[in-house]
């Protein structure tokens, strides 16, 4: 049994947490929620508080919350020495160094993505790089629902990021070709966004080569995937000491 503590718990991904959450109540258990607006029309079987109390404790917190509130989750998760599943996105390189430095005192498993498939298809274009090299321009497209703030996604960064490690971080990320009226650099991965609609999330890397083109996507369906990734760091990461984890250490992708 994992008992659980869910930030930002009258949001959407919370509510898919908690459902799934349900049908699994010899697994998983939720004592406490904490949202900067307590009152829901979400029919919990937990109170929802709107600031972390003393006297709680749990298992481990899953957070999909807001950049906002990170101070607040990490002084408590370091005071409790509790462990914590960090899936919100949208976070700032100074705010992503403050995860890193709380993670020398508390386990945590941080991610750009809670999907499996997302995390294997980064795997995927790394080794595509490595096949391809610099014989190919790679872009990025990603595609969300039209209430998302931040872009481009996180996860769009994080596939960038992996392919740029594995090129001794020499590419450049370009947004927005409107504003060069030039060529395209060989040095560059193109990053696209598009907001529209109800969509759940669709992540696509292109290797555009001569007379060739390679493409590989994922398309989410719906937030349960994301949530239930999340549920399954939650049992990963409860008992693992102080550090940063991701996929890489819950799946094994070789």
């Amino acid at each position: 049994m994992t008992s659980i503590i869910l930030n930002g718990a009258n949001g959407k991904m919370c509510e898919n947490v908690f459902n799934i959450v349900e049908n699994n109540p010899e697994n998983f258990k939720i004592v406490l929620g904490i949202d900067p607006n307590p009152n829901s029309k979400i029919l919990y079987n937990f109170k929802v508080e709107k600031n972390f109390p003393e006297n709680v404790s749990a298992d481990v917190v899953i957070d999909f919350s807001n950049p906002n509130s990170l101070n607040e989750l990490l002084n408590f998760a370091e005071s409790k020495k509790m462990p914590v599943v960090i899936a919100t996105t949208g976070y700032s390189k100074e705010q992503i160094e403050k995860i890193k430095d709380a993670s020398k005192n508390i386990p945590i498993f941080f991610t750009f993505n809670m999907s499996l498939g997302i995390n294997l298809l980064t795997n995927l274009v790394k080794k595509a790089y490595n096949i391809l090299k610099n014989n190919f321009d790679i872009e990025i497209i990603e595609k969300h629902h039209n209430q998302k703030i931040d872009a481009p996604s996180g996860t769009a960064l994080m596939i960038a990021d992996a392919i740029n490690e594995e090129a001794d971080n020499k590419f450049e990320y370009v947004y927005n070709r409107q504003n060069v009226r030039k060529k395209r650099e060989k040095n560059e991965i193109g990053i696209h966004s598009i907001r529209a609609g109800t969509i759940v999330g669709e992540h696509e890397v292109i290797f555009s080569g001569e007379d060739e083109i390679l493409k590989i996507s994922h398309t989410a369906t719906s937030k349960k995937i994301f949530a239930l990734g999340a549920l399954k760091a939650a049992e990963f990461i409860k008992n693992k000491p102080a550090g940063i984890y991701n996929m890489k250490d819950l799946v094994n992708f070789n």
